[in-house]
């Protein structure tokens, strides 16, 4: 059922075009003209946050997310609040002063030592520790106007020193790499053996930063030490092509147990990190990006992918001892975003250019399907196509492995850094597109739910879930694409003030 937003916008005229076409380059008419719309679209998007924002909090606060179907709540975050705390950075960059308030006096209240459930440390880095460090440093900064008690403001530094206090007992192992399944009362494990390359190589922004407000070295180290054997890969086995790494990683001595190699869930964001760490603190990080380069050359090179019916689309496959997956994932689609922000920082027009070839790839995910969003998994081999789904495979290119939308954010977040680093008014209309899409397919009467086909009318069902991530990423980007320049958008070259984490929280860069 379409939403009265929806409706109210297609009246308007504002959904956009879907259509692709090669890179375009930015046209000063089409931006002028474009740019009329862009504060409707902006507080079009605002308005869907202050709904979600609004059924949180009727129905949830302060659990960790709202259930939008029944008008439940869920706990999955350790009951710490998850959406409050992740919402906290965008609520900022809205200027929702009254959201902010209660967020802060929201985190002030939270006992980091307390919870019935196992912690997963990279989760909690990733939106708790990231979501306070983010609106420390936006409320100390560009939005230093928002908030009148800055008790409130310091209470976020607290809470993040007291959160690291109580997990970092997680590095505690024989090589330093951490267990990532916590039992923080007990000061226990899961009893893995191994640690995910993602999951060990997502720390290191958030623990940096952290020390670096601080003035406390010990959080930093902790991070950067498990990193340092991902930037050392042994054995050289588990390095198949220059840059690209395994897997998994031995929590007792550091080596890689594999050599998978993808830019899939479980190893992406630490490809992800490698380059925002450089741009953090280019002096610190340097190697980072040198380790990124190597990654991003040999990606282009190695795991580049054009599928038979539709070869000018890019994807990314994986990679396992000489075979080839040709299947992706809707996480993986932060890529393209990946590559123009590392191309425009280093001045390579090659990654900018792969970057687009990425993005368009993903674009393709949403526009082929019926409801216009990207499913959650997706394949293109030729051998492998249900029978059921050949006809869409010769159309799209790519044939749907699991059609579930959970509110993911990677595409959209894609075609945000494609605007930024461009200024073609395509990528923005793309970004319009998808937030059309999701607030017509998946808003509930308080919120919004993800859906379990997005190649079925109305999304098929609804899964009775609203992820903390809506928030922090899928809001963020489609406002910020829309809104005034300001010191936490992303910027061309070098001149980035701010760096967003995995969860789209934005640090101050380090100033040297």
């Amino acid at each position: 059922m379409r939403s009265a937003l929806s409706l109210s916008l297609a009246a308007l005229g504002l959904l956009g075009s879907a259509s692709a076409f090669p890179h375009p380059q930015p046209e000063t008419e089409a931006v002028l003209s474009a740019r009329a719309g862009s504060q409707g679209k902006a507080n079009a998007v605002k308005e869907a946050f202050q709904h979600a924002w609004d059924g949180y909090m009727k129905y949830a606060f302060p659990h960790d997310e709202l259930h939008p179907v029944s008008n439940g709540h869920g706990d999955s975050r350790n009951g710490w609040g998850a959406s409050a705390v992740d919402a906290l950075s965008t609520a900022i960059i809205m200027g929702n002063a009254d959201a902010v308030n209660t967020i802060l006096d929201h985190i002030a209240k939270i006992d980091y030592t307390q919870t019935n459930d196992q912690v997963s440390l990279f989760e909690t880095t990733i939106r708790y520790l990231a979501g306070m460090l983010s609106g420390y440093d936006l409320l100390n900064g560009p939005a230093s106007g928002l908030v009148s008690d800055q008790s409130k403001v310091d209470t976020l530094l607290t809470q993040s020193k007291n959160l690291a206090e109580v997990l970092k007992f997680a590095f505690d192992t024989p090589s330093g790499v951490p267990y990532n399944n916590l039992n923080i009362t007990s000061k226990g494990n899961d009893g893995a053996t191994t640690n995910g390359l993602a999951v060990t190589g997502t720390l290191v922004l958030e623990w940096t930063r952290l020390s670096d407000l601080t003035g406390n070295d010990e959080y930093a180290n902790l991070s950067q030490k498990a990193e340092s054997y991902l930037l050392n890969p042994q054995p050289s086995s588990a390095e198949p092509f220059p840059g690209l790494v395994g897997s998994s990683i031995s929590i007792q001595d550091g080596k890689f147990t594999d050599s998978v190699v993808s830019w899939n869930g479980g190893d992406d964001s630490f490809y992800e990190y490698l380059i925002k760490a450089y741009v953090y603190d280019p002096t610190r990080f340097a190697t980072y990006k040198d380790r990124w380069v190597l990654a991003a050359e040999s990606t282009i090179k190695n795991l580049a992918s054009h599928p038979k019916p539709r070869p000018e689309l890019t994807f990314l496959s994986s990679y396992n001892n000489g075979n080839y997956d040709l299947s992706s994932q809707h996480l993986t689609c932060f890529d393209g975003g990946s590559f123009l922000l590392g191309g425009t920082v280093l001045g390579r027009q090659d990654f900018i250019d792969f970057g687009l070839d990425l993005v368009h790839g993903c674009e393709a995910t949403y526009n082929e399907t019926l409801t216009k969003i990207g499913p959650d998994s997706f394949g293109w081999d030729p051998s492998k196509v249900p029978s059921d789904q050949q006809d869409f495979y010769e159309k799209a290119g790519f044939y749907i492995n699991s059609g579930y939308y959970v509110l993911r954010p990677e595409v959209i977040e894609s075609f945000y850094y494609a605007y930024r680093v461009t200024g073609a008014e395509i990528y923005r209309n793309w970004v319009w597109n998808a937030f059309v899409a999701i607030n017509a397919t998946t808003r509930t009467d308080s919120g919004f739910a993800g859906i379990t086909n997005v190649n079925a009318p109305n999304g098929g069902s609804k899964d009775d879930n609203q992820e903390s991530f809506l928030f922090a990423e899928v809001l963020k980007y489609s406002y910020m694409v829309h809104a005034e320049d300001a010191e936490w958008q992303v910027q061309k070259g070098d001149k980035n003030t701010f760096v967003f984490n995995t969860e789209a929280h934005p640090f101050s860069v380090k100033h040297t």
